[in-house]
């Protein structure tokens, strides 16, 4: 395929993203032919900013136009599976929003164990679906793709080290997204909104480390975690003001995960809504040979200062401060140090040349297989061990 039609499902914040990181290549790899929201006016409106052709609210008759190949899935997470699904028995390659899917219910209709159960039938099935139609799936795990993280990868090639230890976190102040507060609608908390990132990293690290070494993907062996609501303690509540969002109905609004892989190494995770500062998105990995640290946020490419927010006026600096005074650290260019326009090219490319992409299935359903086996862990207060 020389140019690739693209097809969005989702018009709201994970889709502009998407939309715009597209724009680098579009008109050259591919095109964005056709949207799909829950409303006409959503689907007209990014149809228009995004200069669209054609705009569906029913995903199932975009999904039958011949110039579409590839499907981005930036939905909420409990459509991510059955519109993956969909996608793959209609032919189409697909990018999929992190994570891959979860067990949607209410939070104490199940215990962690069936939820794991449930949670891997849900991604064994969207695997399913494109083995049995023959495309791939992209996993828009964009950690993947960050500068940082690719030069750590570089770095690790350069060295020859084993990796030994993986530290990594993504934390802020709470998201302020209404479906994110319920498991039925979320899948989870902290743990699996925000903790795909930074799991997924480290997964794919040793992934990585592997095909390197052995000529095979090192994986996760067992988890040990805990989980916590501490925007509901009593002394949080009895604050006159709040800083973190404590709307938090079913759901954990702090995690921690161990991380012990085939090889004995291990990975810490931790992914909170309590942090405030602005959004943190950190790995350290400590090699026997050396230690690479990656700041994605904040990094200090750029850093200012003010004595008061409004000198800054409209302009943006960074995502989830509470105020724009004092030391800030605006990215000069925060989508391509998120990954993002990387990414997206990489799937293209992917579909264009007929091979897995570097963020794929295999990390797509590990990370939900280890953040649900971290739920069971936190529940019955073990080590849970993964069948391989």
């Amino acid at each position: 395929m020389e140019r690739i039609g693209i097809g969005f499902i989702g018009s709201r914040f994970a889709a502009e993203l998407h939309a715009h990181a597209l724009s680098r290549i579009r008109g050259t790899k591919c095109e964005i032919m056709a949207v799909c929201s829950r409303t006409k006016e959503s689907a007209e409106a990014f149809a228009r900013k995004f200069n669209i052709p054609h705009a569906y609210t029913d995903h199932r008759a975009m999904l039958e136009r011949k110039d579409i190949h590839l499907v981005d899935l930036p939905v909420t997470t409990n459509l991510h599976h059955t519109m993956a699904i969909d996608a793959a028995n209609a032919g189409k390659y697909i990018v999929c929003e992190k994570p891959l899917t979860g067990c949607f219910t209410e939070a104490d209709a199940l215990s962690r164990q069936a939820m794991f159960e449930e949670a891997m039938r849900n991604a064994d099935a969207v695997l399913e679906a494109c083995r049995r139609n023959r495309v791939s799936l992209g996993y828009a795990e964009n950690f993947v793709y960050a500068p940082p993280v690719a030069k750590l990868r570089r770095l690790m090639d350069a060295s020859g080290g084993t990796l030994l230890d993986l530290r990594a976190e993504e934390s802020h102040s709470g998201s302020h997204a209404a479906y994110s507060r319920r498991w039925a609608t979320a899948g989870g908390g902290s743990l699996l909104r925000m903790g795909s990132h930074p799991i997924g990293a480290v997964i794919h690290l040793k992934h990585y480390e592997g095909q390197r070494k052995f000529g095979k993907p090192i994986r996760v062996k067992s988890v040990l975690a805990d989980v916590a609501q501490l925007t509901k303690t009593e002394a949080v509540r009895k604050e006159p003001r709040k800083w973190l969002v404590g709307e938090w109905e079913d759901v954990e609004d702090w995690s921690a995960a161990i991380l012990t892989f085939e090889d004995g190494t291990k990975a810490t995770v931790m992914s909170t809504d309590v942090s405030l500062g602005g959004v943190k998105n950190l790995v350290t990995a400590y090699f026997s040979n050396s230690v690479v640290q990656v700041n994605i946020n904040p990094n200090t490419s750029l850093v200012v200062y003010a004595p008061d927010g409004t000198i800054w006026g409209d302009e943006y600096l960074s995502e989830k401060v509470e105020t724009k005074g004092g030391w800030q650290f605006p990215s000069p260019d925060e989508d391509w140090m998120r990954g993002y326009p990387q990414e997206m090219e990489d799937f293209v490319d992917a579909v264009r040349e007929v091979r897995e992409p570097l963020s794929g299935a295999l990390l797509a359903h590990e990370t939900v297989e280890v953040i649900y086996a971290a739920y069971v862990s936190a529940q019955e207060g073990r080590r849970v061990d993964l069948k391989r």
